[in-house]
């Protein structure tokens, strides 16, 4: 809506209220078009103050028909005419009444003012293409009589429905099937694929005469589910509603909206959509992402009775360096096990990684003899990332951390650090500690620890970033730096 700021700043005195309303009938009138198989262009008074008089209008927008040829080749949003040039957007401003201009320009014009807080704030004029005035069909005569209603509504200020933006999401076209209720919610025109719709769901004959809601029982009898609200309130067309009806055969979307005339209920208009293939797709996608999530479960468990073997192996070992290498694998394996816990415990495809991370941070706690006496400062947040990134990352955090607590903090030292500074594309993350720090002559590169080891191949290889190492005036501090795309 950039374009429809740059047009009326400084050059109108639309309130922000009256162009916040002015964006709700842009948002919806794409129906008011098709039902009126014409352009509609949206035009608004140009004048220094609200007491000013205009010195003319100018187009703000402008709609085409999906159910008919527009009149117009070129856009023409910004087009501006001069008070008197078009008498009958003049009218419209002033007058109580639709207006349909006695000379159009265009055949079939027709002027519908706007009306919020009952003051015009703007018009709207309709254009018709002369050849769709000959000989219309029933389809025709009912869109356009429905069209008629709803532009009766816009000058009574009762369109756009109020606090409806929700319902029009996504909007429903005429096309797909339309209804026309009376006022007791009786079938009086449904169009050829409003006919078609409901065949397909098993209703044989004609609609006409026949409730909407009953129709709706009917065909519905073979779900099994309950109906959380009887289709007798959703589809009487009293208020504004969007329900669904669904059977083994298929599922179709209604969208009931009411006519008003005045404080008078006339009638309503039901939007159809056949949404089966939708709905089919969503529930593949459900069982889809069910079944990956029990994969992530079940290689949870896996890993969870690997665990076990190993640290069943390990008491069984006498030899203490053999037993601390097993102890070390079970450690590390516990890691990735964290990170499919957390997938097959989440209907994200992407890992909460800060809860992974407290775990982390525990389960290495626990394993420290002076877990009693470290205080764990933690700084930033990852947020959520791929499982590609969280499961090497993991596994790297462990390492980095275990190794603080093994090496740095095991005689020394207070404190343990973990800093994160994330943006969209890449993640920094900083370990630090206060103990002894590093020795002289460390080199990562030439380090014969296998836990830096991995590390250092995980970081290269799996996450395309780097590592270092290095010791500071208060202990040793290890930075990894990778992209996340």
């Amino acid at each position: 809506m950039q374009q429809f700021d740059n047009i009326l700043q400084g050059r109108s005195s639309i309130t922000a209220e009256q162009s916040h309303r002015l964006r709700e009938l842009i948002a919806d009138w794409q129906l008011l078009s098709d039902l009126s198989f014409a352009d509609l262009i949206l035009w608004v008074p140009l004048r220094k103050d609200s007491k000013s008089w205009p010195t003319g209008h100018v187009a703000i927008a402008h709609i085409r028909p999906t159910t008919a040829a527009t009149v117009f080749t070129q856009d023409i949003i910004g087009d501006e005419v001069a008070w008197g040039s078009r008498p009958g957007i003049e009218r419209a401003l002033s007058e109580a009444e639709i207006v349909r201009d006695a000379e159009p320009e265009l055949i079939g014009e027709l002027m519908i003012k706007v009306i919020f807080e009952e003051q015009v704030i703007a018009v709207i004029s309709r254009h018709r293409n002369a050849d769709l005035m000959r000989s219309p069909s029933r389809l025709e005569l009912n869109y356009r009589e429905i069209a008629h209603n709803l532009y009766r509504m816009i000058a009574e200020g009762n369109f756009p429905y109020p606090n409806a933006n929700s319902l029009f999401d996504p909007a429903p076209r005429v096309g797909d099937g339309l209804i026309r209720l009376d006022v007791n919610g009786v079938i009086s025109y449904a169009s050829p694929n409003a006919r078609s719709a409901f065949n397909r769901m098993g209703w044989n004959g004609e609609l006409e005469s026949f409730s909407l809601s009953d129709v709706a029982e009917k065909v519905s009898k073979e779900r099994r589910d309950a109906h959380e609200e009887g289709f007798q309130t959703q589809l009487s067309g009293k208020v504004i509603r969007r329900a669904e009806v669904e059977n083994l055969r298929g599922t179709i979307d209604l969208l009931v909206l009411p006519l008003i005339q005045g404080n008078d209920r006339v009638g309503a208009i039901v939007l159809l959509h056949n949404v089966t293939e939708l709905r089919r797709r969503e529930r593949e996608l459900v069982t889809k992402d069910a079944t990956i999530r029990e994969v992530h479960h079940r290689v949870k468990n896996n890993l969870q009775t690997v665990s076990a073997l190993l640290r069943l192996q390990a008491r069984r070992i006498e030899d203490p360096s053999a037993s601390a290498a097993l102890e070390e694998a079970v450690r590390r394996i516990a890691s990735i096990a964290l990170v499919h816990e957390t997938l097959s415990s989440s209907s994200d495809a992407s890992v909460a990684f800060d809860d992974v991370l407290d775990r982390l941070v525990t389960h290495a706690l626990e394993l420290s003899p002076r877990m009693a006496t470290l205080a764990i400062i933690r700084d930033g947040e990852f947020g959520s990332l791929e499982p590609r990134i969280a499961t090497p990352l993991a596994l790297v955090i462990t390492e980095l951390i275990h190794n603080a607590l093994e090496h740095g903090l095991e005689a020394s030292g207070t404190a343990l650090q973990i800093s994160v500074n994330r943006s969209e594309i890449h993640c920094e993350v900083r370990i630090s500690d206060d103990g002894v720090g590093l020795p002289k002559d460390f080199d990562l590169a030439q380090s014969s620890n296998l836990g830096l080891q991995i590390v250092r191949t995980l970081t290269e290889n799996e996450l395309k970033g780097d590592l270092s190492l290095r010791s500071s005036d208060k202990g040793t501090v290890a930075e990894l730096n990778f992209p996340l795309n």
